[in-house]
């Protein structure tokens, strides 16, 4: 029998074996060297096709996790056009787990692309009404989902928990990396979509005294706040007193979650035609949507070096005929 520390390193070994680190991207234009700024894009939505972006880094520490256990089923939540339930139908089929998803609503055939998708990775997907769905973190609700499927590794929706917060921590030293290796000694601001405020608390959680991350809210209200600085306070390996350069902008959300408007719609169109690299609705193309406007407004000093980081989720885009 191998020992517990044997075991973690396959596991590990296993579900990275053929990941790669996403490259970094400069984006040049007039309008950014009029701006005095330099901006580059984490491509995490290169990662995988299928499961690449945020998404992966949230799944990668908890499928090691898994593996560990021995858990050969994955069970998680979400909406019909859900990022998080594409993701995990694809990366449990890759690395060989079952798949299980919990989605919020009625069933409607035929099956939206996003579903149609899950299902043919081999997903089982189960509807439950909106009442039943608040439930989701319920311990009781908890145990009659074990009840009923067995031996099966729970992800929360979104998949945001202190394992995802792990891997959206390696952002920032990947970064780190690339830039010197084009020989920059560093960057001044980085900046993601934010959803549920994991990405935003993994990155805040990496940065150095000086440096700033931004969290751009896809949704409307401000309680990510609150639920980036909870994600930090319950990551025990920081020292919350020495993380202080982080702020969610709210500006953004074109009205909440998966609304968008046609200047927003327009905008990513102009940018992929400008700068080749496609964004999505729902989160990437808020974010650049409000770091322009922000650049416009010369909110950032001149000289500073603006990592923008590329969640993915560009699946969704079929919703909005993108």
């Amino acid at each position: 029998m191998p020992d517990q520390a044997g075991t973690q390193v396959a596991a590990q070994t296993d579900i990275q074996a053929d990941i790669q680190n996403s490259p970094i991207q400069r984006l040049q234009s007039d309008f950014l060297d009029n701006a005095e700024v330099q901006l580059y894009i984490k491509r995490d939505d290169l990662i995988h096709p299928l499961f690449g972006g945020n998404k992966w880094r949230k799944l990668k520490y908890n499928l090691i996790h898994a593996r560990e256990q021995n858990i050969d089923t994955l069970l998680t939540f979400g909406g019909a056009w859900s990022n998080h339930i594409h993701a995990t139908a694809a990366a449990g089929k890759h690395f060989g787990f079952q798949t299980i998803g919990i989605i919020r609503g009625e069933e409607h055939e035929p099956l939206n692309p996003t579903l149609s998708f899950a299902s043919s990775q081999g997903m089982q997907l189960h509807y439950i009404d909106r009442h039943q769905y608040r439930l989701k973190n319920e311990p009781r609700f908890i145990e009659e989902l074990k009840q009923r499927f067995g031996n099966i590794y729970i992800l929360p929706e979104g998949g945001s928990n202190q394992l995802a917060i792990r891997g959206c921590e390696e952002i920032v030293p990947e970064v780190n990396q690339q830039l010197s290796q084009q020989g920059k000694t560093g960057f001044d601001y980085i900046c993601c979509a934010s959803g549920t405020g994991a990405t935003l608390a993994g990155l805040a959680s990496m940065i150095k005294p000086g440096q700033q991350a931004i969290g751009f809210s896809a949704l409307k209200g401000d309680f990510l706040q609150h639920e980036v600085r909870h994600f930090m306070e319950a990551n025990e390996t920081h020292d919350m007193s020495a993380i202080a350069n982080w702020r969610v902008e709210n500006r953004y959300h074109f009205g909440g979650y998966a609304k968008a408007s046609g200047e927003l719609i327009n905008f990513i169109r102009t940018f992929k035609t400008q700068y080749g690299v496609e964004l999505d609705a729902v989160y990437t193309g808020k974010m650049f949507y409000g770091l322009f406007d922000m650049i416009t407004s010369s909110v950032f000093p001149p000289g500073s070096l603006i990592v923008a980081v590329h969640s993915g989720g560009l699946q969704g885009n079929k919703g909005f005929n993108l």
